[in-house]
């Protein structure tokens, strides 16, 4: 694909990263080309700037007294909540009610009811700059990265971008799934869907199953979650579950954190750059940066974390926040840059289509290492 657009990123914002990919790309001796991972999805499927609604259209940034806020109905969930959120019976435009109650009470009481009601939502430049947070989980053994079997327990965007560059660097990449609830990217543009995923191997296990996942995780290089700390927790799906392995790296991904109430918080790409301060001006008012901004800046700095604990023998659980991520870049500036769409490759694997070697992988590790 050719087709090359506008999407609001300054170049600061495009050089920083390109420091980051560029040390990405000495660990794993392949190029990264870091403008291209924060625009290509929007250059691929032709999206624009839309000032204060974010490309995608699922989230929008609002104004009080009391300052900006941004709210992402991406879900109908999220849609069905807002009449709770508003204190109505029903509402005809979710949207609409929604301004017009900020307008009111404000953005922060709005923020607060909707975490309340699992609505994500953020207060603009609420959240620090933090690096990721690394701490010892078992011995430290250095491994080549080809050598590698990664468990990437992600979806979306963030997590699965980290998987990907793992990919490039020669690791065999397990892209886990439910059969119930598979990867929501599933049901959106392939050719997005396939840039993120293609050569990881499909493994669909029923998360319920947790025999099945324990035992893929034990024998797991790296694994990548991108799920709130409590979900995980209650399906034991810890690195304090899984029996220790030399070496391993475990990269735990969230919206804000893993600790205290922010850990509860949902969290889109475009909520968590707005909660970082990753926020423009168009002369007329707050804009969005860039495309879910916070989620391919997240899973680029996901990978050089990763890479360099591998590259000190590994043997750590590495914590990352999204909107602590991106608020790196806020105050950023520069002359808006333009991307060409990736190149268009081989499409991923179908939804489990690689059970059976992902099976015969992990018994043969078993018997090796358990």
């Amino acid at each position: 694909m050719d087709r090359v657009t506008s999407f609001g990123v300054p170049s600061q914002i495009c050089e920083h990263a390109q420091l980051v990919a560029d040390r990405i790309a000495a660990r794993i001796g392949a190029g990264v080309d870091a403008t291209q991972l924060l625009t290509g999805r929007a250059a691929m499927l032709g999206w624009a700037p839309r000032g204060a609604v974010s490309a995608g259209g699922a989230t929008r940034l609002l104004r009080g007294d009391d300052g900006w806020c941004a709210v992402t109905l991406a879900r109908a969930d999220d849609i069905g909540a807002i009449p709770a959120l508003v204190e109505a019976d029903s509402v005809d435009d979710p949207w609409r009610a929604l301004a017009d109650w900020i307008e009111r009470h404000g953005c922060g009481p709005a923020v607060a009811r909707a975490r309340m009601l699992g609505i994500p939502a953020a207060l603009a430049g609420e959240t620090p700059a933090a690096e990721p947070r690394v701490r010892r989980l078992g011995t430290a053994r250095r491994s080549r990265l080809r050598d590698l079997l990664v468990a990437d327990l992600s979806s979306m965007w963030a997590g699965p971008l980290c998987g990907q560059l793992l990919v490039r660097a020669g690791a065999t990449v397990v892209k886990v799934e439910s059969p119930h609830r598979p990867d929501g990217t599933r049901s959106g543009p392939a050719s997005f869907f396939d840039w993120m995923n293609r050569e990881k191997l499909s493994y669909a296990v029923d998360f319920a199953d947790t025999t099945a996942l324990l035992r893929l995780l034990t024998v797991a290089d790296v694994v990548i979650t991108a799920s709130r700390p409590a979900a995980l927790h209650r399906r034991g799906l810890v690195p304090e579950s899984v029996a220790q392995r030399p070496g391993r790296v475990w990269l735990q991904i969230t919206g804000h954190g893993a600790d205290g109430d922010a850990a509860d918080w949902v969290a889109f790409g475009d909520d968590a750059a707005v909660s970082g301060g990753l926020i423009g001006s168009d002369g007329a008012g707050t804009v969005f940066v860039g495309d879910a901004i916070a989620d391919p800046l997240t899973g680029l700095h996901a990978a050089d974390a990763v890479t360099a604990s591998l590259a000190r023998g590994g043997g750590e659980i590495i914590e990352m926040s999204m909107a602590a991520t991106a608020a790196h870049y806020g105050g950023l500036g520069g002359e808006s840059r333009c991307a060409a769409a990736p190149e268009s490759g081989a499409p991923a694997a179908g939804l489990g289509a690689d059970n059976a070697t992902v099976l015969g992988l992990v018994e043969e590790r078993w018997s090796v290492s358990c």
